[in-house]
């Protein structure tokens, strides 16, 4: 009888215990609310615009998997036999390899060429003695950033008309003769590319420029007692406190690595380059609006493959290099 009223006992005390844990829990939650319901107000706007706009969205995926009707809607439309059909649909698909290449070698072409560049930059100002000069510089390297995309391509195609483009008129001054920059194969990834470059450079590399100024002086201090150079401090003092911020965007733009931004590439498409230019949202974005008869489930179950590639790269390189590097997005 002893040992099960110790029994009993105990199991009150840890009921009771719980009790006053979530009692506990409650009542800081409601002393939070008080004290700082200003903040949550706020916060009230962004968590509504990610509930209406990202996670409402997603009860329409499921046309994917339908043979979606506009007549009967989402939920009336009978489900696609097999399941699977528009997924299966755009892996037979004749434009999957040109579309996947494509969308691919942009990617890689621009993370390659781009990625390495801010970091560069941001190094390079970070050292600019000059402070008029260098608040010039970054001002100038963050204008391009604000300029919309129809804006953009509007001024690629008039620097790079054949007869009255600018680089034409330059190369014309020189002696040389004239190129048609938008009407010949394989220019269309390099103009793509450097020309989004050039657009978020100057952007991209705030974030960098602001982990390099919460780095210790009393290292690189003690680098130039040691006689350590500019790139020696570079090398091993700035570098190592820029590889966590790196590395999470690094695996930030491998999830994106299958979204090529869509208004650009869709404003600098020709008869000439849609070889090299045709991408997934483009494609998408063709089937499934602008095609005479609109292939809804289709363009839908492309959608989500894009989405689920991107989701596996970022579990992937954020695995990896949580091992590698000890550093990590999660």
């Amino acid at each position: 009888m002893s040992s099960s009223v110790l029994m009993e006992d105990s199991e009150q005390l840890v009921v009771e215990k719980k009790k006053q844990e979530k009692a506990l829990k409650a009542f800081r939650i409601k002393k939070s609310l008080k004290q700082d319901w200003q903040l949550y107000a706020l916060l009230l706007i962004p968590v509504a615009y990610i509930i209406i706009f990202k996670y409402v969205p997603l009860l329409g995926v499921q046309i994917a998997f339908k043979d979606f009707v506009a007549k009967k809607g989402i939920w009336d439309s009978n489900w696609s036999d097999p399941v699977l059909k528009n997924f299966l649909k755009f892996f037979k698909d004749y434009n999957f390899i040109r579309v996947i290449k494509n969308t691919l070698g942009l990617s890689f072409y621009g993370l390659i060429a781009g990625f390495p560049l801010p970091i560069i930059f941001a190094l390079s100002l970070n050292y600019m003695k000059n402070q008029r000069f260098k608040k010039i510089i970054q001002m100038t390297t963050y204008a391009p950033h604000f300029i919309s995309t129809v804006v953009i391509v509007g001024m690629i195609l008039q620097f790079f008309a054949t007869r009255t483009g600018l680089v034409n008129n330059f190369f014309k001054m020189m002696g040389l003769e004239e190129y048609n920059f938008l009407g010949t194969r394989g220019t269309f990834p390099h103009m793509y590319v450097w020309s989004q470059i050039w657009q978020s450079l100057g952007f991209s590399s705030i974030i960098y420029i602001a982990t390099l100024s919460s780095v210790d002086p009393s290292l690189h201090e003690a680098a130039i007692i040691d006689g350590a150079t500019k790139v020696q401090r570079m090398w091993h003092v700035d570098l190592p406190s820029i590889v966590p911020t790196a590395i999470v965007l690094l695996t930030l733009n491998l999830g994106r690595i299958l979204n090529v931004g869509f208004e650009k590439v869709l404003l600098m498409q020709n008869p000439v380059n849609i070889n090299q230019s045709e991408i997934i949202s483009t494609y998408v974005y063709k089937v499934g609006l602008q095609s005479s008869i609109p292939q809804f489930s289709y363009a839908t179950a492309i959608g989500i493959f894009q989405s689920v590639v991107g989701f596996i790269l970022i579990i992937t390189f954020n695995k990896i290099s949580s091992k590698i590097s000890e550093s990590s997005l999660f």
